[in-house]
């Protein structure tokens, strides 16, 4: 057991901090479109001076460069829109920063196990859980090549990071690459450009409240009217009073839309995101706003009553119900869904198959024992070797999307959700459980097994069935042997209860004759025979 690593304990997953709610904006004139672009391209130019400015200022920044950025954007802008773009290209240089230390952990995670290889004779075996030294020479000779390779890379993104230089590209940098092969991303020049255009234009405003309808610069009123205060170069364009214009359609939020409503009628702040769907042609308006962070079920009440362990998977996601005492119930449940094809598609799958999964905890009153996956140091080749297959498997999990999704739409819902330690939940529960519970009429799987084990994990329950081997003898004195049953079960430890009756296959229990007497029945040496035996007297000699 000293090579197993340590298990991480449960906990009870918190709600969601922010919501975000859409809606398309239909009906716009081509007066409408045309100011809408003419706003995205000037802010989206502003932004990216901004962002170079950001990324050269590296390590040095302070708040006194940040209040120079915004006043030189005020001019070109507003004080609003300045404060705006000054935000996200913060936001944008923070993530750009994690990213980095993210890719140096995956960098020197390589070096560290191709060095380790390299170290061990060829073709050793490997043992304690790591990896043997490699099978051929030439695979000896390639592996240390990419060492080099890693080497150099790893000590370029150290020299970056410990300079404050980040990479960032407004706009994506695969819809960037895609540009130097376009008949692979299935886009034309002009398609692409387009796309390409609409990706990088600013159109976002931040909420604040106290003041009217919680945004003063994107403002949407209770029925729906929409109207932008248009930054100083497009002044002219303006339609309405003080500087704003107001276009021709309405929204209408159906999801949320209450709690939309209640916010901007209180003058809560909200804010607003306007962009163009290039691929269907259309403008969308999305309003998003923090709530406060739901109080979570403590960890003992949620495991009173039992949950439900899901072990998510490439295809489907496989769930079984246990109750409190960690035994499975009913049957396996499998919920599918089919990651090909586009984004889009993959996403609607994703969330059919969540919201399948949530209705079903929601008819049982169950909670959700799901495991805290992270596979960002797992896809490495030099983790997983030849498995190609493997890699392209855990790659190709949307494990980020399925975690956010699934506590959101729990937490709409009113299910709680635990997460537990990945830690060996498919092996163990493979060893323990898929034997046990296969039957005649069912054949477990490998994934439903393991759900099993996540469910117990989360209960606090440990994965194998037995605490210990059996007894040398079949005696008491050992104490109760099995973690199937609380310790405050009553009757646990108490014996079986005794059907009476002879136990035989001519007779049934409790139908023969002298059935539930067990005291009349004539046996040697037995404490509730009628009378005790005694030879007749005969005589010894006739």
């Amino acid at each position: 057991m000293s090579g197993l690593r340590v298990v991480a304990a449960s906990f009870v997953v918190p709600g969601p901090s922010g919501v975000a709610v859409r809606d398309s904006l239909k009906g716009l004139t081509t007066g409408d479109e045309k100011v809408l672009r003419l706003i995205g391209d000037l802010l989206g130019s502003l932004a990216s001076r901004d962002l170079k400015a950001r990324c050269a200022a590296g390590l040095d920044h302070d708040g006194d460069q940040w209040a120079r950025r915004k006043r030189g954007l005020t001019g070109k802008s507003s004080s609003r829109w300045a404060g705006s773009i000054t935000k996200a290209t913060h936001d944008q240089w923070a993530l750009a920063r994690r990213a980095q230390l993210a890719h140096i952990q995956t960098l020197q995670a390589g070096v560290d196990a191709i060095a380790y290889r390299l170290s061990l004779p060829i073709g050793a075996k490997g043992s304690g859980g790591r990896p043997g030294g490699y099978r051929s020479k030439r695979e000896w000779f390639a592996k240390s090549r990419r060492l080099h390779l890693l080497e150099a890379r790893l000590e370029q993104a150290r020299a970056q990071c410990e300079a404050g230089r980040v990479r960032v590209v407004r706009g994506g940098k695969k819809l960037l690459h895609a540009r130097h092969n376009l008949e692979a991303a299935r886009m034309s020049e002009a398609g692409w450009r387009l796309r390409w255009e609409a990706e990088r234009w600013f159109c976002q405003a931040d909420g604040e409240s106290g003041k009217r309808y919680g945004n003063e610069t994107i403002r949407v009123s209770p029925d729906g009217e929409v109207s932008i205060k248009l930054p100083a170069p497009l002044a002219q364009l303006a339609n309405a009073a003080h500087g704003r214009y107001v276009l021709s359609c309405r929204v209408d939020f159906r999801h949320r839309g209450e709690q939309w409503s209640d916010r901007i009628t209180a003058n809560r702040a909200v804010a607003y995101r306007i962009h163009h769907d290039t691929g269907r042609a259309r403008w969308y308006l999305t309003a998003s706003w923090q709530i406060p962070p739901v109080q979570t079920v403590p960890l003992e009440a949620v495991r009173a009553t039992g949950l439900a362990g899901v072990d998510m998977n490439a295809d489907h996601l496989a769930a079984w119900r246990l109750d409190a005492h960690g035994n499975p119930v009913g049957a396996p449940r499998r919920f599918d869904y089919d990651l090909t094809g586009s984004a889009s598609h993959r996403d609607a799958q994703l969330r059919h198959a969540l919201i399948r999964l949530l209705h079903w905890a929601k008819r049982h009153h169950l909670a959700i024992a799901v495991e805290d996956l992270d596979f960002t140091a797992e896809k490495t080749r030099e983790k997983h070797g030849r498995r190609k297959r493997f890699r392209k498997l855990i790659s190709g999990l949307p494990t980020a999307r399925l975690r956010a999704r699934l506590v959101s739409m729990a937490a709409e819902l009113g299910i709680p959700l635990v997460a537990v330690d990945p830690a060996y939940t498919s092996r163990w529960g493979a060893q323990h459980w898929q034997k046990p519970l296969t039957t005649t009429t069912r054949t477990t799987t490998r994934h439903e097994a393991a759900a099993v084990a996540i469910g117990r994990r989360a209960l606090g329950h440990p994965i194998r069935r037995r605490t210990a081997p059996p007894p040398a003898h079949r005696s008491d004195e050992q104490g109760h042997r099995t973690v199937q049953a609380a310790s405050g079960v009553l009757g646990r430890e108490g014996t079986r209860p005794r059907v009476p009756g002879p136990r035989t296959r001519s007779v049934s229990a409790g139908r023969g004759a002298k059935a539930g007497d067990q005291r009349a029945h004539n046996r040697s040496g037995h404490a509730a025979e009628h009378q005790s035996w005694k030879q007749d007297s005969l005589p010894l000699s006739l």
